[in-house]
Parts: structure tokens; C-alpha cells; sequence
């Protein structure tokens, strides 16, 4: 029902009562967010080009409101929650949007460019005319951003048995996916999974929307865009869009199990949609086969794997059962998603200057490369600093600019499967914290912490800068006049007074044979 950017009436009404101030049904604020600097020159009536990333326009917002929100408020009403600790999606509301909302009517220009997997990126009004052209009269739609399997499948062919109806997977395809190795192979494994459908019953399109993670609010939301792209069934799981879903990390649901569905349900004559609750299935060995898990008896042996046991058996390159899921899915895992003993990995090595620190990823370099297994790049504190950061000073906000720089090149490193080894001083945990989140993403990273006592460190010091800071000639040296910062949890704590060079790097090499790394 949207023609632009929500005003402040619709904005209110949609968040007191999940309706427009028209009454239409619409249980999701989308407002154009800008900075302050933007909102001060904006007036109603002005005339905002929007342009993608590249500066290609794509539409002219003309502006109706300029306001600033309650952003807290926004979060209490569409999460449950104004705390960022207690839920992603309001987290991610918090450090992603800025402080001002402009409102106004929209003229499109251009839909967005998009190079990757262009066949699958159909509007509504192409997927109303190919469900008319296969004579589709009732198509169930299917929402997803995870990975699909054995069970998802027979999931969705029970919905749309119970209905009569043909199926529309929808995968979400979120902002800043595209850039993302997780979305082509997320992609490719949608592609394999519609193959597992019956002929002539399915049709796979992705869906561009950016993720909330509102629970009730969320499904309401998706059943009538759902609704918009021709669907006349939603398929709504107990946990639907739940931060917590499906139990992820250990934690309890956020959002009561079944208000989804509930929610869903209630506006059924107004959003022209059915809720179809999913059922979830599970295998029965006895049967070797999958039944649904309100018909599991208490003597039946039903087989599970979890999402984090099954990362679990791809890292450590074990058997991925077929039952569980599908082998040409498999392969397309593990061809993106590789086992340790081929991933790319970093080696993280932060201490005080004099520690060792330059000492160890030299040797460790000597000794990658007599392996040849991976291609080696090393990383030193003095290398970067004279290639990479030879502008930045020694403030608290240059190092750790430095170190940021450090983590973007050992990422791409790992990603690509090569071995980065990063020697800086590194002396704030922040930054470090922040490489890790980084670089995890791509493959492994292992923090070594050269725990050399300070008194060692000086005895070692050839350059004689620790004298030079000491008597205040060296300002900001980390452990004389600026703090370093103690690893909170590193992978490996090495302390080079107590070990030779070569016995530091045999306990680096037996730790990465032990995780799994080297073989």
C-alpha cells in the first residue's frame, strides 16, 4: 500500500497499531533515515535524488516530513526490546540508522542493478504472470534466510499437500549480500533444493529485503508481501523470525512460540492470505524416512543434527549423512565452506615490543613455506608500518586504524585460503576484538599472546627505545607510557623467556594439527 517513505501519521499509527492512518494493515515502520546534516537542508516540497552505491539514481523522493523519531520508542513497539544486548535485529537498528526520518511519494527511475543471479530476481508483476501462465490458482509461499535441507523440504511439500497448492520459495536476499561468499553459495543450494521438488510444483525466486527479525511483527509483514507477489498461502513457522530461531546459540525464543502464527492468522481477511502453519519434520530411523514430529511416537529413533554439528562435520571434513540433507547441496557447502585442513587461516601474534613477536612469525614463515601447503604472507609491525601506515602517528586512534588495516589484508589473505601472519604490538583489545569478527568470517584466526615479562622485553631491546621512553624521549610506548592492553582469551599464550624461538613455533604448529588445520 506504500507509494514512498512513511509520514509521521502513518509512522505512529503503524507503530501504536500496526495500521496506516488509513486503517490499511501494516505492521513495519520503512522510513528514509539521513544524518542531521542532510535533514537541515531538506525542506517540504524539495525534490532528493536517491542513488545506489555507484551514484546511479534510481528514484526522486519528494519530500513531505523531516522529523526526528524516538528511536527507543521505535524499538520498544516493533522488537519488545530497546536493549541492544538482548536482540540483534535491535542492535543492528541502533548502529545502522541515523537520527532524522524523511517522509514523501516516490517516482521510480530505475530499479536497482544487480549482476548476480538475474534470472531469479522476479518482480510481482512477473511472478503473477508466470503463476497465470502455469495455471497456478494457489501457490504457497516459502520465506527463508538459512540454508535448506532434507527436512525443510518435506516441511514445505506437507504445507503445500494439506492446501492444494504450488510452492513459491522466496529467499531472502538481505543488504550487502552480494559481496558476500555466504549468498552465492546460499544461492547455488536453493538452486539444487528446487531440483528436489516434484516438476511443474515450484518456482525459486529471491526476495530483496532487509532483515528485522520482529517475530509477530516480521510475519505479518512477509505474508502480505508474500500477498503482493501473487501468493495466496504463507507458509509461518512457530519461531518465525525469531533472533533466537530454532534455538540458535543455546539461547531461549524471544518472542512467545506460535505468536507468529497467531498474528498472521488474525489478519487473514484483511492481507487476502492463509497462514499455513509449518509443520516441522523430523527422521525416523525405523522408518528411514521423515514424519512429522507431532506423530513421533516415544519408541521411534529420530535422528537429528544440528546447525552448529553440522559446521562441526564440514570443518573437520566428516560425513555429512544423506538423509540429512542432499548430496549435490553438500558439495556445494563444501566447496565454499571448505574443512580446516584447506582453509585459509591467520595467525594473530600481539605482545610487547621486544617480546618475540617478530621472532616467532618469521620462523613460523619458514616453516608454511617448507610445507607449501598454503601460500604465506607475513605481516610484521615494522613491514606495515613502512608499507601500509607510514602516515599514521602512535595515537590510541592511529594504532588502532593500523591494526584495522592489518585485519582487512589478513582477511582477504584468509579468504582465499593463504596463511597471514600478523606480528603489530596490537595493545588494545578493541581493535583486536574487531579483526577477529572480521577475519573469523573468512576462515581461522588464532590469537597468540606473547606474555614475555616487560623486564625481559628491555633487556632485548637493540634499539634502545625503551630507554629512549623512559627518559621521555619516546612519547605514547606501549608498556612505559601508554597501557597494553592483556588479551581477554587468546588461543595460545607464549612467554619467549621461558622457550626458544623454535619450541614457541612447534607449540603454534602442534595447536593448529590439533584444531585441525594442518594435517
Amino acid at each position: 500500500p506504500l507509494t514512498g517513505f512513511m509520514g509521521r501519521a502513518d509512522y505512529d499509527s503503524v507503530l501504536d497499531s500496526m495500521r496506516l492512518a488509513d486503517g490499511t494493515v501494516w505492521p513495519m515502520p520503512v522510513c528514509l533515515d539521513v544524518p542531521e546534516k542532510v535533514a537541515a537542508g531538506l525542506a517540504p516540497g524539495a525534490a532528493l535524488a536517491l542513488n545506489d552505491p555507484e551514484g546511479f539514481l534510481l528514484a526522486v523522493l519528494t519530500v513531505g516530513e523531516v522529523w526526528q523519531p524516538d528511536k527507543a520508542r521505535e524499538a520498544r513497539l516493533v522488537f519488545g526490546t530497546d536493549e541492544p544486548d538482548s536482540h540483534p535485529g535491535v542492535a543492528a537498528f541502533f548502529s545502522s540508522t541515523h537520527d532524522w526520518y524523511v517522509s514523501g511519494s516516490l517516482e521510480g527511475l530505475h530499479l536497482p542493478i544487480h549482476y548476480d543471479f538475474k534470472e531469479l530476481r522476479l518482480g510481482p508483476a512477473e511472478t503473477h504472470r508466470r503463476f497465470a501462465l502455469n495455471g497456478w490458482r494457489h501457490v504457497i509461499g516459502f520465506h527463508t534466510s538459512e540454508y535448506l535441507h532434507c527436512a525443510h523440504r518435506e516441511s514445505v511439500l506437507h504445507a503445500a499437500r494439506e492446501v492444494g497448492a504450488s510452492i513459491f520459495l522466496q529467499p531472502v536476499v538481505a543488504m550487502g549480500d552480494h559481496g558476500n561468499l555466504d549468498h552465492y553459495t546460499q544461492v547455488r543450494c536453493y538452486q539444487e533444493i528446487e531440483k528436489k521438488f516434484p516438476k511443474n510444483m515450484v518456482m525459486l525466486g529471491l526476495l530483496p529485503m532487509a532483515k528485522r527479525l520482529a517475530g509477530p511483527r516480521s510475519a505479518l509483514w512477509h505474508a502480505i508481501v508474500k500477498r503482493n507477489y501473487g501468493c495466496t498461502h504463507f507458509i509461518v513457522a512457530d519461531d518465525h523470525a525469531d533472533p533466537f530461531a530454532g534455538g540458535a546459540n543455546g539461547q531461549q525464543f524471544f518472542y512467545p512460540l506460535h505468536a507468529a502464527q497467531q498474528l498472521v492468522r488474525e489478519f487473514e481477511a484483511e492481507t487476502d492470505i492463509v497462514m499455513v502453519p509449518a509443520e516441522r519434520m523430523v527422521y525416523v530411523e525405523d522408518k528411514a524416512q521423515y514424519v512429522p514430529a507431532s506423530q513421533v511416537a516415544p519408541e521411534m529413533n529420530v535422528k537429528e543434527i544440528s546447525s552448529a554439528e553440522l559446521r562441526r562435520r564440514l570443518e573437520y571434513d566428516l560425513e555429512i549423512p544423506s538423509w540429512f540433507s542432499y548430496p549435490e547441496v553438500v558439495a556445494e557447502l563444501k566447496r565454499s565452506f571448505p574443512p580446516r585442513s584447506k582453509q585459509g587461516f591467520t595467525i594473530f601474534i600481539t605482545g610487547l615490543s621486544g617480546s618475540g613477536k617478530s621472532t616467532l612469525a618469521r620462523v613460523l614463515l619458514v616453516k608454511f613455506l617448507e610445507m607449501r601447503a598454503r601460500p604465506v604472507t607475513l605481516l610484521d609491525g615494522d613491514i606495515v608500518r613502512r608499507n601500509l601506515s607510514s602516515e599514521l602517528n602512535f595515537s590510541r586512534q592511529h594504532r588502532n586504524l593500523n591494526i584495522t588495516r592489518i585485519g582487512f589484508v589478513a582477511s582477504e589473505i584468509t579468504k582465499n585460503g593463504g596463511i597471514a601472519l600478523c606480528a603489530p604490538i596490537a595493545p588494545y583489545e578493541e581493535s583486536r576484538r574487531a579483526n577477529r569478527e572480521l577475519i573469523s568470517r573468512c576462515g581461522g584466526y588464532i590469537e597468540v599472546h606473547m606474555a614475555t615479562p616487560l623486564a625481559v622485553c628491555e633487556q632485548r631491546d637493540r634499539k634502545g627505545l625503551y630507554a629512549r621512553a623512559r627518559a621521555g624521549k619516546v612519547p605514547a610506548f606501549t608498556g612505559v607510557s601508554d597501557p597494553y592492553e592483556v588479551p581477554s582469551n587468546p588461543e595460545l599464550t607464549i612467554d619467549t623467556s621461558t622457550m626458544t624461538p623454535a619450541e614457541a613455533a612447534q607449540e603454534v604448529l602442534l595447536y593448529l594439527e590439533e584444531q585441525g588445520y594442518l594435517r
